[in-house]
């Protein structure tokens, strides 16, 4: 019997997600959370604790987090304690609190920034008018999670 050729191919090749945890990770739990600030605190990463703590408290997915503007946190000189942002995937808004660390992390990244309210919270280094790219944030959230030792559970 005659072995197709795609058939071959399939026996050699081996499965790109082979041994790999795929689907939804699991929720950081709070001493986890610490370990992180804790982690970025120490190597001084303001822009890093900011994105970090305002990722924590919005839940919301990356494409959204690193598209917000500034005046949708800040009003009058002050971070709001509540923020609404709309959501690209479902259009839905999506209100949420911003609790004390949070906003003193983005009061600290935003005072060091220093833009207009109609600037990214988290600017690109490559485009200067655009956003931070949600494959960079993958990278820096990769980065915390195996700086603190989680790459197993996480």
């Amino acid at each position: 019997m005659e072995m197709l050729e795609t058939e071959a191919t399939a026996t050699k090749r081996q499965v790109w997600n082979a041994g790999r945890a795929v689907g939804a990770k699991r929720a950081l739990k709070p001493k986890q959370i610490w370990e992180i600030r804790f982690y970025l605190n120490q190597r001084r990463r303001l822009r890093d604790r900011a994105l970090f703590d305002l990722a924590i408290d919005s839940k919301l997915r990356g494409c959204d987090l690193v598209r917000m503007k500034i005046g949708d946190l800040v009003s009058g000189g002050q971070i709001r304690t509540r923020a609404i942002v709309m959501q690209q995937k479902t259009g839905r808004p999506v209100q949420f609190e911003l609790l004390p660390d949070a906003r003193t992390s983005l009061l600290a990244w935003l005072e060091r920034r220093g833009a207009t309210v109609d600037d990214y919270v988290f600017p690109s280094r490559v485009d200067h008018n655009g956003h931070l790219s949600t494959r960079q944030y993958a990278r820096l959230v990769d980065e915390w999670v195996t700086g603190v030792g989680l790459v197993d559970c996480c």
